[in-house]
């Protein structure tokens, strides 16, 4: 009776087919790093990661050159990485060098030396890691609309985005390797020399009032922090929001810190601790210059957009939350995964959802399986873990609540707030998410995982009551425990249940 879902499943579509299994060596000025990635296309998570702090333009600023020893230990780096690769069966690997490499003077020497060692390193120029910055920040958040500042060890990016494509990208040499020498020659005339250095290269021009989107690992530093000291209830970097006051804040608190103190917290290494008055002092500066709205986070950068540039444009198209959730889905399933089908045979009960709304819950619906296998008393703290802490990309803090809570009471967590601290008092929002778990969790037990019993079904609601219809060759489908999950969606919507058997 329900039909097949005719909404726009971008992600799911192309998510069913199209895995891939890749790797990026990124051959900063600060750090050298391996990310392996896997999964769908759209929304590949990195199942690898290791970062060496060798710290290769250390030297740059003082003699233009890779010093020996950190030349030395990156190459053996290389060696490793490309070792690991190998024993992992990943074929797809590039290996990009950026501001170190680019502007030392023994640069091609040490390319050369990697090309003798049977490893092939792409130069990006700074135009090129520019655009890579940006596009990594579009695969994450397909509507930003701002400039994203890409801090490294050797160089800054600012990138102007809009409508999924970069306007503008230029690289200045502000990396946080470089910085120490500039606040130490004029450290009162510090924000201003970095105005001027920004307005010599137009910018913001008009591009005042608009998000700053952070990407690099000391904005990351600066973000835990500020989630620290604000005592933030859920502590996930990617998407965190500061306003712009944030920055001469966070500029002041470190500086009356001690650093030791902060590189011995969970989530610190020393390396980034060390660059943080920096590059807090950077951020205060560029808050002066660019005037931004507000500060946003992204854990996407260079080497997620260098895979994102790869992609076809209907594949760049999907949505890159419901392609992560069809292939978290995929792993758990315990049938064929239908989280479609769930979404429409529960759609008319929610038919005043927003298109916001309305993604969320498709979302809830494609990971309806993820606590499935974990042991029945600890199903919707599964399920919690894996909505909160998950590789999602295109969603906020706030969403991840709503996503926890919708899984929570699906998996068998009912009304409650999933972390009352976490949560603290249940708004409108969060009551919708727990009638969507009720919805949820009614299909499931109605269709014992499959998805035909739903096509012999619907599911309404009026002003009383909340109706499930069974056809005639459906008819065999209610029990008692259908019975028992329908009266307590319908009393979740304010409603008493009603069935309804034979109606073909």
């Amino acid at each position: 009776m329900t039909d097949q879902p005719q909404q726009d499943l971008a992600g799911v579509a192309h998510g069913a087919a199209a895995e891939r299994l890749a790797a990026i060596i990124d051959i900063g000025s600060n750090s050298v790093r391996l990310v392996v990635y896997a999964g769908p296309h759209r929304a590949p998570s990195p199942i690898f990661n290791e970062k060496l702090m060798i710290g290769l333009g250390a030297g740059l600023a003082s003699t233009g050159r890779l010093e020996k020893g950190a030349y030395r230990r990156a190459l053996r780096a290389l060696g490793r990485f490309r070792a690991l690769t190998s024993a992992m069966g990943v074929t797809d690997v590039r290996y990009v060098a950026t501001a170190a490499v680019r502007d030392a003077t023994n640069g091609a020497d040490f390319i050369a030396d990697a090309q003798a060692l049977g490893i092939s390193i792409e130069l990006l120029s700074g135009v090129q890691e520019a655009e890579a910055a940006g596009y990594g920040v579009i695969s994450a958040i397909p509507d930003a609309d701002g400039i994203v500042a890409d801090l490294g060890g050797g160089s800054l990016e600012l990138v102007r985005v809009k409508h999924g494509s970069i306007v503008r990208g230029t690289s200045f040499p502000l990396g946080v390797l470089r910085l120490s020498a500039m606040r130490a020659r004029d450290s009162r005339g510090f924000i201003r020399s970095i105005g001027k250095i920004l307005a010599a290269e137009g910018w913001p021009g008009d591009d005042r009032g608009l998000p700053l989107y952070l990407v690099g690992g000391s904005w990351r530093a600066l973000a835990r922090f500020d989630m620290l000291i604000t005592r933030n209830p859920l502590p996930v970097v990617s998407g965190h929001c500061m306003d712009t006051a944030s920055a001469g804040r966070l500029a002041r608190r470190i500086t009356a810190a001690n650093l030791a103190d902060i590189a011995r917290l969970p989530g610190f290494a020393t390396a980034r601790v060390d660059a943080m008055p920096d590059a807090a002092a950077l951020l205060a500066a560029l808050v002066r210059a660019l005037k931004p709205a507000q500060l946003i986070v992204s854990a996407s950068g260079l080497r997620e957009g260098l895979l994102y540039q790869t992609l076809a444009d209907e594949v760049r198209r999907d949505d890159p939350l419901l392609a992560a959730a069809a292939a978290e889905g995929r792993k758990f399933a315990r049938f064929a995964p239908h989280g479609p089908v769930i979404d429409a045979w529960i759609a008319p009960l929610f038919a005043d959802d927003l298109a916001h709304d309305r993604r969320l819950r498709l979302a809830a619906c494609l990971m309806t399986d993820v606590a499935a296998t974990a042991n029945p008393d600890f199903r919707a703290d599964r399920a919690v873990e894996i909505a909160l802490h998950g590789n999602w990309l295109s969603i906020s803090p706030a969403d991840r609540l709503i996503l926890a809570q919708t899984l929570y009471t699906a998996s068998g967590g009912g009304n409650r707030a999933f972390d009352p601290q976490i949560v603290g008092v249940m708004d409108a929002q969060m009551k919708r998410a727990v009638c969507w778990g009720h919805a949820i969790r009614l299909a499931q037990r109605l269709s014992g995982g499959a998805a035909s019993p739903l096509l012999q079904s619907s599911l309404t609601m009026d002003a009383e009551h909340v109706t499930l219809t069974l056809a005639d060759s459906g008819a065999a489908l209610a029990g008692d425990q259908v019975e028992k999950r329908l009266r307590q969606l319908a009393a979740a919507m304010g409603r008493t249940m009603r069935l309804v058997k034979n109606a073909d």
